[in-house]
């Protein structure tokens, strides 16, 4: 089991997460419950397509295993691929990143031909099939996300491309089959990128890590292989044990912004080691539902549902510049920003709320003065912290205290931002009152419950019980985060 609460990836039925007229259904609910954890904790999903989509997406990697098998060993000057950002959207055809020992074939309707190239070679089978699929479960999945969100349905569709394309349309998604490490492909340098890890060596396709810029991503490899960092910034192998029918769904970096930061964008990497025997290396399908590049990232629709936007958020961004600028990582990983989904009992009579045990207790225990100054400290933190970050539209998402120690003596540092403008105590780590120590609890308080002085604290701690109505009022209407 892990720390966080969840032992392994989420698995969602993707028919499950489809939505219907009506009253949603409890799977539906229960599956976006599962699915949100899931984002939470690992930024990344399972996903069970149906049986025969299952059976047609193993068909087109079969496919590609065979394509990129006939490749020449070393590809041409001209087929090389270098990382521009201004190609975002023209990629097409095969390309090859002789550093990363990477081969890719980008298939792009409206772009891509459906026959074979001026060379007489033939694409990898099935991918027009493979795009329609994916391309349909990406939406269906974001769709989901929005229903959890509290969106309005399809809240996307205006960044998306046109359901078919228009004639003279070319597509901003892209499908592409790959093949990371192929034993005949002699890749320039490759071997620097090996690592030693537990003994055994490991060769991943980027030594630090990569974020791809897309709405959502869906992957599906022949073999195990690719690593997300989770909310404790572990790395997790995620598709160790993948079924004949599932793939690994994670968001990007235009999710991360058109929801105004509340889903996190996936950090992943590859391990293309351990393949010396095999004939094609590590293959892939991957679909990236990304936004058309005459559209804007705004976020309109997460303030029409109520949630706050952050003042890097406020500002509607091209998507073309988006896509074209580089990301720093950095500030993206705060991970308590997609809560846990939780269901409300009285909006469903199908779902028994729990039972409670009433003690009835004539007379209030006093509290511990710990236990009393952690009170006292998140009901100042509901009662005024919160207005002026409900005034100031800033989304509160606090550090860990380890973490946090560092950053109250950096100006640059994720929290930084959100410190200064809500006025927080300097010198306090910017977490939530119950994890700050003590002494933090009762600056915390001193600036802003006015009057409050840890003496008074400890003067309440001892009333013996029944000599305060006020104290046992307090005790029955605590706030518990």
């Amino acid at each position: 089991m892990d720390s966080n609460g969840l032992p392994t990836l989420a698995r969602v039925k993707l028919t499950d997460l489809i939505a219907t007229e009506g009253l949603p259904s409890d799977a539906y609910r229960l599956s976006i419950a599962t699915l949100s954890q899931s984002l939470a904790h690992y930024s990344a999903a399972i996903i069970q397509l149906p049986g025969g989509d299952g059976a047609l997406l193993n068909s087109c990697l079969e496919s590609a295993r065979l394509y990129f098998h006939h490749k020449p060993s070393y590809p041409s000057a001209d087929i090389s691929h270098i990382n521009d950002s201004r190609e975002w959207c023209k990629t097409s055809g095969y390309y090859a990143d002789t550093r990363l020992w990477l081969e890719t074939y980008d298939y792009r309707p409206g772009l891509t031909p459906t026959g074979p190239d001026s060379e007489f070679e033939f694409p990898p089978a099935g991918l027009s099939d493979i795009f329609v699929l994916l391309g349909k479960a990406a939406r269906d999945i974001l769709d989901a996300i929005s229903y959890y969100l509290n969106l309005r349905s399809s809240a996307f569709t205006e960044i998306l491309d046109n359901v078919p394309l228009r004639n003279s349309d070319i597509s901003s998604s892209v499908l592409s089959v790959s093949c990371h490490g192929r034993p005949s492909f002699q890749g320039e340098q490759h071997h620097s990128l090996t690592t030693q890890e537990d003994d055994h060596l490991v060769m991943f396709s980027d030594p630090e890590h990569q974020v791809d810029k897309s709405l959502l991503s869906l992957i599906k490899s022949d073999k195990a292989g690719l690593h997300v960092r989770d909310y404790n910034g572990r790395w997790v192998l995620v598709d160790g044990d993948l079924g004949p029918e599932e793939a690994i769904i994670y968001p990007g970096l235009a999710l991360y912004q058109a929801t105004a930061g509340y889903v996190s964008p996936a950090l992943y990497r590859t391990d293309i080691g351990n393949h010396q025997g095999t004939m094609c290396g590590r293959c892939s399908v991957s679909f990236k539902l990304m936004p058309k590049s005459l559209a804007s990232l705004n976020c309109s629709e997460m303030r029409a549902a109520g949630h706050g936007v952050e003042s890097q958020f406020q500002i509607p961004v091209p998507v073309d510049d988006f896509m074209q600028k580089s990301h720093s990582t950095d500030q993206l990983f705060n991970r308590q920003n997609f809560p846990s989904f939780s269901f409300d009992p009285a909006q469903d009579g199908s779902i028994k709320p729990p039972m409670r045990k009433k003690k009835n207790n004539s007379r209030c225990k006093p509290l511990p003065p710990s236990k009393r100054l952690r009170l006292e400290a998140q009901r100042v933190l509901k009662e005024r912290v919160q207005d002026i970050a409900d005034q100031k539209s800033i989304k509160l998402r606090f550090c860990s205290l380890k973490e946090c120690e560092n950053h109250i003596h950096n100006v640059d540092s994720p929290c930084a931002h959100t410190r200064m403008e809500i006025g927080w105590p300097p010198g306090v780590p910017f977490v939530h009152p119950h994890d700050l120590p003590n002494k933090a609890k009762i600056g915390f308080l001193e600036t802003y419950e006015p009057g409050w002085t840890a003496a008074h604290d400890m003067e309440l701690s001892f009333i013996e019980p029944g000599q305060s109505s006020q104290h046992t009022a307090n005790c029955n209407s605590s706030v518990y985060f």
